[in-house]
């Protein structure tokens, strides 16, 4: 079996393999040509993400520096995800983002893990396990997304977390690790943040 085969069945294998590390730097020096294209030139950039992506839908933006181990090989997004500087998505798995997701300023979501063994380790090998995030989520700056999370539709992950279990859907969730710390209520239609109000009707 190749060390390929053995990344794309979710086995522990060797990621400095010949053939992966070819196509891992023709990917980088896609990505390195996203992260040079001037602001203005927004065009080019949406064309390079359909490129770069497995999947990526409409209204997506990328703010850069964006930094990815396959250059978005394995990431699926939604439609109108937004992501701040320095998103760094470790796609040697799969990253399933659905729509209306907004990445904070240094997010971090991983997939790539070594095993606890040093033998193991010293050897340079590695497993990957994907993560999944649903529609409507908000992932606060400097958060951290830990290999095999899932990420229920519309929570909050509050900046500076570390993801390390599942969150369910409609809740917010803060701290190192992230828990629960409440749900999405009927005050979240009055309030904004503290005690600031929305002035409009929200549907």
């Amino acid at each position: 079996m190749t060390e390929r085969e053995r990344m794309e069945q979710g086995l522990l294998y060797l990621p400095g393999d010949p053939d992966l590390a070819r196509e891992q730097l023709q990917r980088l020096d896609k990505l390195f040509e996203y992260n040079a294209l001037r602001p203005g030139e927004q065009e080019k950039k949406q064309q390079l993400l359909k490129e770069m992506f497995a999947e990526i839908g409409e209204g997506c933006y990328i703010e850069t520096p964006f930094h990815a181990n396959f250059g978005g090989k394995k990431v699926h997004f939604g439609k109108k995800v937004y992501a701040n500087f320095n998103l760094t998505l470790v796609d040697d798995e799969s990253i399933y983002v659905g729509d209306c997701v907004k990445f904070g300023p240094n997010v971090v979501v991983c997939t790539a893990a070594h095993p606890i063994l040093p033998a193991l380790r010293r050897k340079e090998y590695q497993y990957n396990l994907p993560v999944h995030i649903a529609s409507g989520v908000w992932i606060g700056a400097g958060a951290i997304i830990l290999p095999g999370v899932s990420i229920g539709e519309n929570s909050v992950i509050g900046a500076g977390s570390v993801v390390t279990r599942d969150i369910p859907p409609n809740v917010v969730a803060v701290g190192n690790p992230c828990r629960v710390m409440r749900s999405i209520n009927e005050n979240d239609k009055i309030y904004y943040y503290r005690d600031k109000k929305i002035d409009f009707e929200v549907e």
